[in-house]
């Protein structure tokens, strides 16, 4: 199965929409948190079960992203959108099929680990495609996409709590629910999938040279060869350091400001933790299309020591004034947050500049290894130490305190990381002419 290619007078701004269809969709998985009330009480689960789909889903996402990576660069965007929707939409039906009979373990199955890798395969659809046709601003055009799944839960968090209200929170009503949404997310992923197209290469009166997106050129390195070089490692590091420093602020962040103001004269009420939740899910989403473009200005190197660097300072503010000032406390966990999605969105820019579009997204496939272990990571640092903390007499902000030093120290390494990260030696780089012949054999294949 060959990807489409644009016909002449196709313009690459279809292609930012057919990659939010798919994110946007898969971007649910940030509302997980609304069914985990409804299925503790109707299945009789603790939280840590109920926790369970979520996380296999994201080590899944990983997982299949870094093992389909190749696969997606061979078949294209429409068909790895295709594996995408199948996945992400079965893993709901199955859902609901577990929630009916009330099986567990089907929502386990269902959502963590077939959805999980719709999730993987889905994030990393478009990313190659949309560099080639935006070489100009590969971060403005991978953050346009990547701020989708930012943004999905802004979508799916009051969808899905109204239809519990509708449905009932009971084991028929989350059933329905999930009915509901596998069904809605196959028909707004099918548009992805009827819209992407690839730009034709520079030999075929090239509809996407004169929209701004000529055939690839410069340094073009190979998945397997990236691998192997330290600038991979590197970014790898990076990529975790940052992800575990965000994930630790937003897998708690209701419990954590309520922790934080208790022992105040204005602590923090049910509705207003809330509402911290949703602008720390803005926030997740404007830094993804905000972020990245910057960094089409001053450089992906630059804009990662800002997310590092800065990321730091933000965590010290908050662990030495914090509970002393309520704006402050905020403010900063939103920057964190900012910094979090600017820095998915980001990344695939900064892997283009440094081994080329050829195989990019491959490579970004096997990077979002390191977003399986952050997933883990972050909340388990954050839950473990505030747990122990609470066995031994303490509360408030002293909750955190040894947590947010370790986030700064995590932080600190990645900023070394992002400053050892060099051009990729030229010995791993392919023959330009063996990369045009592979775009124009895999062009010209049957569909």
């Amino acid at each position: 199965m060959s990807p489409p290619v644009a016909p002449p007078a196709w313009s690459r701004w279809l292609v930012p929409p057919a990659a939010l269809s798919v994110h946007l969709s898969i971007g649910q998985a940030y509302a997980w948190s609304v069914f985990k009330p409804p299925l503790e009480s109707s299945l009789d689960l603790s939280g840590t079960q109920s926790a369970l789909p979520f996380q296999l889903a994201i080590v899944m996402l990983g997982l299949s992203a870094a093992f389909g990576g190749t696969l997606v660069e061979r078949n294209g965007p429409r068909w790895a959108m295709a594996v995408a929707l199948i996945c992400f939409s079965s893993g709901f039906l199955i859902s609901a099929l577990g929630a009916e009979t009330k099986q567990f373990w089907l929502i386990v199955l269902g959502y963590g680990f077939v959805g999980g890798i719709g999730l993987g395969i889905g994030y990393i659809s478009p990313v190659s495609t949309l560099i080639k046709w935006f070489p100009d601003r590969p971060g403005m055009a991978t953050g346009i996409a990547i701020m989708g799944f930012g943004g999905g839960a802004l979508i799916a968090s009051p969808w899905s709590a109204q239809m519990l209200k509708s449905f009932g929170s009971d084991n028929t009503g989350i059933a329905q629910t999930f009915l509901v949404l596998g069904l809605s997310y196959a028909v707004f992923m099918t548009l992805g999938v009827l819209l992407v197209r690839v730009p034709r290469t520079e030999g075929s009166q090239d509809p996407a040279k004169a929209a701004g997106a000529p055939a690839l050129t410069g340094v073009q390195v190979s998945a397997n060869s990236a691998v192997r070089t330290p600038q991979f490692w590197c970014l790898w590091v990076v990529l975790c350091m940052n992800v575990t420093a965000g994930i630790g602020i937003l897998e708690k962040a209701a419990p954590m400001i309520t922790d934080f103001f208790a022992d105040t004269s204005t602590p923090v009420s049910v509705s207003a933790a809330a509402g911290f939740v949703a602008l720390l899910s803005a926030a997740n989403m404007a830094g993804r299309i905000g972020w990245s473009s910057t960094s089409d200005l001053i450089g992906r190197k630059n804009i990662y020591r800002v997310y590092l660097g800065v990321g730091a300072i933000m965590y010290a503010l908050i662990a030495l004034f914090g509970d002393s000032s309520k704006p402050l406390f905020i403010l900063c966990a939103l920057v964190i947050l900012s910094f979090y999605g600017g820095g998915f969105a980001t990344v695939p820019a900064y892997l283009k500049d440094l081994f080329g579009s050829y195989q990019v997204g491959a490579i970004h496939g096997r990077l979002l290894t390191a977003w399986s272990l952050a997933g883990v990571l972050g909340p388990l640092i954050v839950n473990w130490i505030a747990d122990h903390q609470k066995d031994a007499g303490k509360h408030g902000a002293s909750l955190y305190d040894t947590s947010f030093i370790i986030m700064i120290g995590l932080l600190v390494i990645g900023f070394v990381a992002n400053e050892l990260v060099r051009p990729v030696d030229a010995r791993h780089h392919i023959p330009a002419q063996r990369e045009a012949a592979d775009v124009e054999r895999q062009q010209s294949e049957p569909a």
